[in-house]
């Protein structure tokens, strides 16, 4: 009879061979499974540069979006794939995650996954850069023409969100130029000026709060030290030069004359007199819903407005349009020993440029035809975009048109 000590010997010889054997057959797995990784994931790159999946979006049948946030952990994101259907185990995603060697290299912004995506495609699309658009922001936007921008580019926002940041203060007083704005109740939208007009690239999803912070990073890199110098020799805060160069943007597109007409701003100024900018008119027609035009009835000239510069001296109580690069250097560097005091459209993208009253009413009197034929051939190429292939009129676009 076999003595009890052997027994146990016997029985612990067992279970070490037995161990052994589970090691050794996890080695071989997980060698055969990390040589083969390699594979499986350069036949899916070679899918996705083959173009395979170039159409997957939002709209893609049995497509699921997944946003990863900025500091999401392989376990947030698991729970995040499992309650979206993705994933059966969170556990399994995690250990795999780990096993592949993709632990923290998942991309933060918008993925749109499979629902017969496997883990290793789950794992491999999250690391890939996320749905983003390329959006363009002409200078002289106006903040209400950039957030259709940004939705015509296919952009998520909240607009009511969009609008409370704009008015947020709080939240970017990280940049100095935002810290300084002295806080009017007369102002639309605090922050209209600076969302700096440029090419950006935004995720689909991006927040109101990223959006608007995109842009002041770059309006940062714009205004350089000397600026803040060079405003505050001249009297003025960095506020009242974004403001002053908004009005000269939106007063012409030439750079060569945005100098003069900064000249002619700067001189009004020195005498408290009233900046008299047809830009301003307009910016209170499109804000109610009506078109900018260069001709301006004496009800228009005389609307109660704090952005009208016709009836109240100094600068309106905003910007009034986002300036760019040359239009705030204008504001800044106003062409020197100019006497002029007064400007006009010559109607064909110029202006002319008067000393005196009568030079500038002679001025009116010379061009006012071509404004009117300006005016006529806008209205009409207004209506014209308007008019569908078998002739009928989009209202709906005409509408919508009309008040930007």
């Amino acid at each position: 009879m076999v003595s009890k000590k052997i027994r146990i010997a016997f029985r612990i010889l067992i279970v070490l061979v037995l161990l052994f054997s589970f090691v050794v057959i996890g080695v071989i797995f997980g060698y055969n499974y990390v040589l083969s990784q390699e594979k499986r994931f350069d036949a899916l790159s070679k899918r996705i540069d083959n173009g395979d999946y170039d159409d997957l979006n939002a709209d893609t049948p049995g497509a699921v979006t997944v946003v990863i946030t900025m500091g999401d952990s392989t376990s947030d994101i698991a729970e995040k794939l499992y309650d979206a259907g993705l994933v059966s185990n969170t556990f399994i995603f995690s250990l795999m995650s780990k096993i592949n060697g993709f632990d923290g290299s998942y991309v933060a912004g918008t993925h749109y996954l499979l629902t017969s995506f496997s883990y290793d495609e789950i794992m491999y699309f999250l690391t890939l850069e996320p749905a983003s658009v390329k959006v363009t922001i002409p200078e002289g936007s106006t903040y209400e023409e950039i957030k259709q921008i940004l939705w015509d580019a296919g952009l998520t926002f909240n607009e009511e969100e969009m609008d409370e940041c704009m008015n947020s203060t709080n939240l970017f007083v990280d940049y100095d130029f935002v810290s300084q704005i002295e806080l009017n109740e007369e102002r639309d939208f605090v922050l209209s000026g600076y969302l700096y007009p440029d090419t950006y690239i935004f995720d689909v999803n991006a927040s109101p709060e990223s959006i608007i912070r995109k842009f002041l990073n770059n309006m940062s890199y714009k205004l350089y030290d000397d600026y803040y110098a060079r405003a505050e020799r001249i009297g003025m805060t960095m506020d009242e030069v974004i403001t002053l160069a908004s009005v000269i943007q939106a007063e012409t597109g030439r750079v060569s004359d945005m100098f003069y007409i900064s000249a002619v701003f700067h001189n009004r100024l020195a005498q408290n007199d009233v900046l008299g900018s047809s830009a301003t008119i307009n910016y209170i027609i499109k804000r109610n819903g009506g078109r900018a035009t260069l001709i301006h009835t004496s009800e228009q000239l005389n609307a109660e407005s704090s952005y009208n510069t016709y009836i109240n001296p100094g600068l309106p109580p905003g910007p009034i349009c986002m300036p760019g690069a040359d239009a705030i250097s204008a504001a800044l560097y106003p062409e020197p020993n100019c006497n002029y005091m007064y400007f006009c459209a010559t109607g064909d993208g110029g202006t002319a440029y008067a000393v005196t009253l009568d030079q500038h009413n002679a001025n009116v009197e010379r061009y006012s035809s071509n404004w009117e034929e300006a005016d006529r051939m806008a209205e009409e190429r207004e209506r014209n975009s308007h008019i569908n292939e078998d002739g009928t009129v989009n209202e709906t676009e005409a509408t919508t048109n009309a008040g930007q």
